[in-house]
């Protein structure tokens, strides 16, 4: 589904953010620049964990502006996975499917089925502190893949990972996209990470987080503020 921000303004004390763009439906876009420029921030607002100042967010023809986080139609995954320690493997990714736990035969089967579509075929009765931090990313993917959002935000959530596991990751979050028809806005600080799975990057900086243009441009013209960040 397209999203649109519209006229988008975010104000915290001295902090302001401001967004107008529209992103096509099933588009893969990375936001990338400095610590504290408001990428995670942005990104909780298009949740609803946070109210814009001004400015609306719509997804297709519904407007989110005014609805609580539990009923727009968006996924955000974080770095810390945001599991329940004292929860199975297997509960953890039910509540993506209803909070109570109370799961159908059917129900379970989708959790079996999204545990093996992220690798963790067998591992439904273990606990998060039994697993690397690679299969506890792979659960809160699980988890969101289950909901089927059209919308899924990443929030950095492998930069603790590897290179090598990072980018492993990166491509089922492709695969899983890309399959699902959704529309992917992605935090990074990493350039590798633009390049290897958004099709669109917008520069978010000095109080702005611009356009997105198509990634392969971005970086083959980088904008002045980037270049800095980079440091080239």
């Amino acid at each position: 589904m397209k999203l649109e921000l519209d006229h988008l303004l975010i104000r915290q004390g001295t902090f302001s953010l401001r967004a107008d763009w529209t992103l096509a439906p099933g588009d893969k876009l990375a936001l990338i620049g400095p610590s504290g420029a408001g990428k995670s921030t942005l990104l909780s607002v298009i949740a609803g964990f946070l109210a814009p100042s001004a400015g609306r967010i719509r997804l297709g023809n519904q407007d989110l502006s005014d609805l609580p986080p539990a009923k727009r139609p968006v996924s955000l995954l974080f770095q810390e996975n945001n599991l329940f320690p004292h929860l199975s493997v297997a509960e953890n990714v039910g509540l993506g499917l209803d909070p109570s736990l109370r799961l159908t035969p059917g129900q379970r089967a989708q959790v079996s089925a999204s545990l093996v579509r992220v690798g963790l075929r067998g591992d439904e009765q273990r606990r998060p502190a039994d697993l690397s931090g690679g299969q506890r990313q792979r659960v809160a993917l699980a988890r969101a893949l289950l909901r089927k959002k059209p919308l899924l935000l990443l929030d950095e959530p492998f930069a603790a990972l590897g290179p090598g596991l990072r980018l492993e990751m990166l491509e089922l979050v492709n695969q899983i996209v890309t399959e699902g028809g959704k529309t992917l806005i992605m935090v990074t600080h990493d350039p590798q990470d633009a390049r290897a799975i958004a099709t669109r990057t917008a520069l978010v900086a000095e109080g702005v987080a611009q356009a997105p243009v198509a990634t392969t441009q971005f970086f083959l013209h980088p904008p002045a503020a980037l270049s800095a960040y980079l440091g080239r």
